[in-house]
């Protein structure tokens, strides 16, 4: 487990212990001091909680170019080639990779791998380990981590990234670590790096409504915006079209593998609506189920619409989705014999803090990898299976270039000034935060959700102008804790969100507003916000 001293040194600081994060700690951690901080349990985050797979091409019947054509066409026109065809070359060998950590992918034989198709492939190129594809390799790579003696330390949330600029050393901006907040003891270390490395992942928890975990409050976009980075494309928020609609059901994903092997949407009169939406039906991209599913939902006024399994054998049902049968067979539905409820809920950004294709940002020695990063892979809609692949390809490509940066022109030893507390006073109730909290994630769902207008945007921005003013008056009045920590995290990315919704004059993708709802080749670029845009 470990802890954290009040001050300490490492070649690169890894903030987040998922796909990205670990992948990037394996590769660089022959070349310095490596420090993965995880804001819960070290396993705790999206990774985790990926059901259906990994996508590459590794099908006798797939090619390369079929994989980037699927790609660019689910992003709508604002995919970046070149990041597309970076991650189909080299997600092959990251497939490789993991299998030889001891990733324990479902196979047909033993050399050859079982593979399954989503929306929007046109091929089976999904590799998985039945539904819990993500628990199995986030479980191979911490395996492979104690293995080297990687230092993971857990319960750490960092407040901030601190720039040059930002405590008056000398030269170009550039990060020199981060403050960081010891969740059981509320101590705050001083923590500096050749380099820093954002792998905190999503966002999902900005939203009501989110298949997300409690740790995805967007705290590497936010930190990377109030430390100068550029932020682009916040505005294309996924929202995954099924998950698990019942009251006691926190959070539950409907793998859209089901889909893949043939699940049917009805609506809850029993029709199968998705042919008047989309000519693939349910195997259409995610932002066009997701719409179809709300479009339904509102055309009837139904609660929920149904994914059904039921012409499936339960055999089958149980071979390849255990996970899922078991969880719904919890709240008592037989996936078997009747169909699944399912809502859209926020489940991931495609947008975030700019990078190139080797993970570095706008300012020198900060990296970021991962849901936090914005490479352009995914442009206005993310290829399902495509974020898990993403997290290797680009968190190795990121060690690659990191291992050389880290070393050179060290900050001098007390550049960072430690945490000041100042007059600051014990946190009041909480009942501030948590409503605040509540407001936040109200208002984005329904004013910034998966339809939008002009004057809904207008009303989040107004409101969340005065929650941000009261959140900031909060967090210099009070000790830092870590809800308010997320808070304020939560209420930046929001009005990230808002602000590139704002600015992007057409529907595309996953962002589609009824004031211009057709694409405009005007808008076939970024929409990208650099601190002060938003005060």
């Amino acid at each position: 487990m470990g802890t954290l001293r009040s001050r300490e040194h490492v070649d690169f600081l890894v903030l987040g212990g998922g796909i990205a994060g670990l992948t990037f700690a394996l590769e660089a951690a022959d070349h310095g001091s490596v420090l993965v901080l995880t804001k819960r349990q070290r396993s705790e985050g999206n990774t985790q909680y990926a059901q259906g797979g990994i996508a590459s091409v590794l099908g006798a019947d797939d090619t390369p170019e079929m994989h980037v054509q699927d790609t660019l066409v689910a992003g709508a026109g604002l995919c970046k080639r070149e990041a597309v065809e970076t991650l189909v070359r080299e997600g092959p060998d990251q497939i490789r990779w993991l299998l030889s950590l001891g990733v324990e992918f479902d196979r047909t034989a033993p050399d050859k791998l079982h593979l399954t198709r989503e929306g929007g492939h046109s091929r089976r190129r999904i590799a998985h380990a039945k539904d819990a594809t993500g628990r199995e390799i986030e479980r191979a790579l911490l395996a492979t981590c104690e293995e080297r003696g990687i230092r993971i330390v857990e319960d750490q949330i960092a407040i901030d990234i601190v720039t040059s600029g930002k405590v008056g050393l000398g030269g170009p901006n550039r990060a020199l670590g981060a403050y960081v907040l010891d969740r059981a003891t509320g101590d705050v270390s001083v923590v500096s790096a050749g380099v820093t490395v954002l792998a905190t992942g999503g966002a999902g928890k900005v939203y009501l409504y989110t298949c997300n975990p409690d740790v995805a409050t967007g705290d590497g976009v936010a930190m990377a915006y109030r430390a100068g980075a550029a932020i682009a494309n916040m505005e294309f928020f996924q929202f995954h079209p099924t998950c698990l609609f019942h009251p006691q059901a926190k959070n539950f994903l409907i793998s859209e593998a089901l889909r893949g092997e043939g699940g049917i949407l009805r609506n809850g009169a029993g029709e199968a609506f998705m042919i008047r939406y989309d000519p693939r039906k349910e195997l259409a991209p995610r932002d066009i189920v997701a719409r179809s599913i709300d479009a339904e939902m509102k055309r009837r006024g139904d609660d929920s619409a149904f994914l059904d399994m039921t012409h499936l054998p339960k055999s089958f049902l149980l071979e390849h989705f255990p996970n899922i049968y078991a969880t719904c067979k919890e709240f008592g539905i037989d996936m078997a014999v009747q169909p699944i409820p399912v809502v859209p809920a926020a489940h991931y950004l495609c947008g975030g803090v700019v990078v190139d294709l080797m993970g570095r940002t706008t300012i020198p020695r900060l990296y970021a990898i991962g849901e936090t990063a914005c490479t352009g892979l995914h442009g206005a809609n993310r290829l399902a299976s495509n974020s898990l692949i993403e997290g290797t390809v680009f968190g190795r490509r990121a060690a690659m270039t990191a291992r050389e940066e880290a070393v050179r022109e060290v900050a001098p030893e007390g550049a960072i000034p430690d945490w000041n507390v100042g007059a600051a006073l014990a946190p009041e109730e909480g009942v501030v935060v948590a409503h605040n909290w509540d407001e936040v994630r109200r208002l984005m769902w329904n004013y910034v959700g998966i339809v939008r207008t002009t004057k809904r945007l207008e009303r989040a921005r107004t409101r969340l102008a005065l929650l941000r003013s009261e959140i900031r008056e909060y967090y210099w009045q009070y000790r830092v804790a870590p809800d308010l920590i997320e808070l304020r995290n939560l209420a930046d990315v929001a009005m990230l969100i808002v602000e590139c919704a704002r600015r992007r004059k057409e529907s595309r993708g996953l962002h589609y507003i009824l004031d211009y709802p057709k694409p405009d080749e005007k808008w076939v670029r970024d929409t990208v916000i650099t601190r002060g845009d938003l005060e």
